[in-house]
């Protein structure tokens, strides 16, 4: 059988990124039509990046020249993070190392996930709900293996 490191390298395109809520309600954080990939690399690197669909353009056209009302928008329409990964083969689960970070508070952090891999559909999610300002909810994120580029 092949192991789970193997399965995972490659690149994976968003299908979903939700949040269940303790009552079974869902949202999500990111608007239903999100977009985005994960990348998990042979060597052991990962990379991350989700952003919102309806995100909006700086009016300078210029990556480090918006206004702070635009650059505040646009970083609360995206996640992004990237570093090594770990797998462990017996429990499925994988150690996502920030190395770099959007969110400055998750650099040098490592989080767990818990992963259910099936054919060409990975489902991450953390080990239960997590607390965000008093909001309590697992986040629960949905990839399929995206086509080749040639």
């Amino acid at each position: 059988m092949t192991s789970l490191f193997d399965r995972l390298v490659g690149a994976w395109e968003l299908v979903s990124y939700r949040l269940i809520a303790e009552d079974q309600s869902v949202t999500y954080p990111l608007g239903k039509d999100a977009s985005g990939f994960i990348l998990y690399t042979p060597d052991g690197y990962m990379s991350a990046q989700l952003m919102a669909a309806d995100r909006a353009v700086y009016a300078s056209g210029h990556p480090h020249a918006g206004t702070p009302a635009e650059m505040s928008a646009a970083a609360g329409g995206y996640i992004a993070y990237s570093g090594p990964f770990l797998v462990d083969e017996a429990t499925q689960t994988l150690k996502h190392t920030m190395a770099v970070s959007l969110f400055p508070n998750w650099v040098g952090d490592t989080q767990v996930r818990i992963s259910k891999l099936e054919g060409d559909s990975l489902t991450l999610s953390t080990s239960g709900p997590v607390s965000n300002r008093g909001f309590v909810a697992t986040p629960i994120v949905d990839w399929r293996r995206a086509r080749r580029n040639h």
